[in-house]
């Protein structure tokens, strides 16, 4: 059985408690998604352990009954999840509380925004590969700042110097034509 199927029952009774808020569903990342006036507000899903409701901005919410956390602290910033074990932990009172302060925060304009980030810093090992090909470095140059910061987020994830250089040689290709590390998946 898929992660979906083995809380599909538990899954679709927190999204008819969801649809009796007068939230609108929409059909995002192969998953439906909850909105107000098409801002994401809530969802509902499985994983291999446990079930769950994700709300968007949930780093607004007061949280009276403890029940959120941040899914990968330090990575996920206004994201929250509540999460489930097994059906007798849905207390639909609590959630419809949680749902309803979110719709209010929604309709304050309650909206958690990027943080500008700083200069990206080019590791050593690939700085001297651009300087090396003045072709690379232009097609690195003619990237946006944001396509930039992926290739370089995902050299430096590795943790061993093996691993970054193989990785450096699998994406210059990529940066030669233009093209952004997740491109494939926009």
């Amino acid at each position: 059985m898929n992660r979906a199927e083995i809380w599909q029952d538990h899954i679709y009774r927190l999204q008819t408690i969801i649809e009796n808020t007068g939230l609108e569903s929409a059909i995002k990342w192969g998953g439906k998604v909850y909105t107000y006036k098409g801002k994401n507000v809530v969802s509902a899903g499985g994983f291999k352990n446990h079930f769950c409701l994700w709300f968007y901005n949930g780093v607004f919410l007061s949280d009276p009954y403890q029940k959120l956390i941040n899914a990968q602290e330090g990575k996920t910033k206004a994201l929250r999840h509540w999460r489930f074990q097994n059906a007798e932990e849905i207390e639909e009172e609590k959630i419809l509380e949680y749902i309803r302060e979110a719709i209010r925060n929604e309709e304050m304009g309650k909206v958690w925004k990027p943080e500008k980030s700083g200069e990206i810093e080019i590791p050593d090992y690939f700085q001297q590969k651009l300087d090396e090909s003045k072709e690379l470095n232009e097609a690195f140059e003619a990237l946006t700042p944001f396509k930039q910061k992926e290739y370089i987020e995902y050299l430096e994830s590795a943790k061993r110097e093996a691993t970054q250089i193989s990785r450096m040689e699998k994406i210059i290709p990529m940066i030669l034509e233009g093209i952004g590390l997740n491109d494939k998946y926009r």
